[in-house]
């Protein structure tokens, strides 16, 4: 039986924080190779719509490259294919290296989907296939505009789509179509063979399950410093538990990974895998920048994990009425060092060319102290050059007492 290494919550929170690119102070042109590379150490950048300061994508990658600009994101994407769009655990720009192992998740989407969505749809929407494919064959690409225009839509559900809507999004999901573009936010669909390059295509054949189940729990470790097996799994949503699960047992023993016991916040300690260098990597004490994260950030985005590690409790509260919501409609986490220090509700508004403070809440135990506040107005400085509007305002009663 190994002894398992044991990392302190500390330890383990700037583990964490490296492997998502949130220890060293931002830098760098945040566009072209630099933007690639730092896309590629994610492993994806969740997309979102919600843009009551800027869209998650952006706010995403602002938080790591303040240069950043959202036209660098497109261009990446649309003009020079370093990136593809398809689904993790929800729709992502996902680096174009890694796309021959998305052929596994085309395959499992198509038979997940087929089914659901006929029992949906009826058997309307995968009659669709042929002619979406023929219309975009002979003109180009569509949105969900150009099809379908004379279509029932269906009842039920969070959509509302028509079935040659269904067929667009089963096509795309299930790698006959890729996302080329977006206008606005709206997808626009081409024929994969037309955007991805030849050699990557699924009809010049996948790798082996197998190779690419390896590929996804590897790289999933990578980007998450330590985890469970159900972590793992959880990345990328691609490879199933069982198979995370199987792929750590043979991992540990071979001595690939080795047995962890990490100190959470408040105390408890958790039994988790990593590789056996992780206790002599150094670990540099994280810049002490205040910096605002998308609710989407990689780093949050399993609510468990950083409630574990970070004692941050959070939850969106866009679909929670009004009145019953804890904080607000889109509440932002603050960052601080190694520290969730806060959440701030803010939105810009544009036609008034301002940022709105409504509220900021610190979390239990951390003062709001002169220095904390100007950190923060440094960093709102900074927001406002992304949310495209040039004046800050605090509204009266801002700062709230912790929750």
């Amino acid at each position: 039986m190994v002894t398992p290494l044991e990392l302190d919550n500390r330890t383990a929170r700037r583990i964490f924080l490296q492997r998502h690119d949130l220890s060293d102070a931002p830098s760098g042109p945040g566009k072209g190779a630099d933007l690639d590379a730092l896309i590629q150490r994610l492993g994806f950048v969740q997309l979102d719509s919600i843009n009551t300061v800027a869209r998650a994508h952006d706010l995403i990658l602002f938080a790591r490259r303040p240069a950043y600009r959202p036209r660098h994101l497109k261009r990446l994407h649309d003009v020079d294919r370093a990136l593809f769009e398809h689904w993790t655990h929800d729709a992502a720009v996902i680096p174009m290296p890694f796309y021959r192992h998305w052929h596994l998740r085309f395959r499992r989407d198509a038979e997940a989907l087929r089914a659901r969505w006929k029992r949906w749809q009826g058997h309307d929407f995968d009659q669709q296939f042929e002619p979406v494919l023929r219309h975009i064959r002979d003109h180009g690409p569509v949105g969900t505009s150009d099809v379908g225009k004379d279509e029932k839509k269906s009842s039920g559900g969070w959509w509302e789509w028509h079935p040659s809507k269904t067929a667009l999004e089963y096509l795309w999901r299930s790698g006959a179509l890729t996302v080329t573009r977006r206008d606005g936010f709206r997808k626009q669909y081409d024929l994969t063979e037309r955007v991805i390059e030849e050699n990557l295509c699924v009809a010049k054949g996948s790798p082996d399950p197998v190779e690419s189940i390896d590929w996804l729990c590897n790289a999933a470790l990578d980007r998450l410093g330590f985890a469970t097996s159900g972590e793992i799994a959880a990345f990328w949503a691609t490879v199933t538990p069982q198979e995370a699960k199987a792929w750590v047992e043979g991992q540990v023993q071979t001595g690939a990974l080795i047995p962890v016991r990490i100190t959470c916040n408040g105390g408890a300690q958790r039994a988790v895998f990593a590789r056996p260098n992780i206790a002599y990597a150094p670990i540099e004490p994280p810049t002490g920048r205040l910096r605002v994260l998308s609710p989407f950030d990689p780093a949050l985005r399993d609510r468990n994990r950083a409630e574990r590690l970070f004692g941050f409790d959070y939850r969106i509260e866009i679909f929670v009425p009004e009145a019953q919501r804890k904080y607000g409609y889109y509440v932002f986490p603050l960052l601080e060092g190694d520290r969730i220090v806060g959440r701030i509700d803010m939105k810009a508004h544009r036609d008034q060319d301002v940022l709105k403070i409504t509220a900021l809440w610190p979390e239990r135990g951390v003062k709001w102290s002169g220095g904390r506040l100007a950190k923060l107005e440094a960093e709102l400085n900074r927001i406002t050059r992304l949310a495209g509007v040039s004046q800050i305002e605090f509204l009266p009663g801002w700062l709230r007492d912790p929750l």
